[in-house]
């Protein structure tokens, strides 16, 4: 239960950290540019956008069922214990 509520906020914490950087880019894109080049922050800020929406909806939605084992068929196993 504690690694479910766990896994759960850590997607909650995801998505927020991927409102918060949307929201820093919607700013960076609306005010007048001081030159013509994105700078670094950008760049990271779009990744930590992309990077919080996809890892916080896995996380928040699946919780620990991303850690699940999943049974292959034996026609697909390549590795034989």
């Amino acid at each position: 239960m504690a690694a479910e509520i766990g896994l759960r906020g850590f997607g909650l914490f995801m998505l927020a950290l991927c409102a918060l950087s949307a929201l820093c880019l919607y700013h960076a894109v609306h005010r007048p540019p001081v030159h013509h080049q994105p700078d670094a922050i950008e760049f990271a800020l779009a990744l930590g956008a992309a990077t919080g929406w996809s890892v916080g909806w896995s996380f928040l939605v699946e919780g620990p069922g991303l850690f699940r084992l999943v049974d292959l068929p034996a026609r697909h196993a390549r590795i034989v214990p």
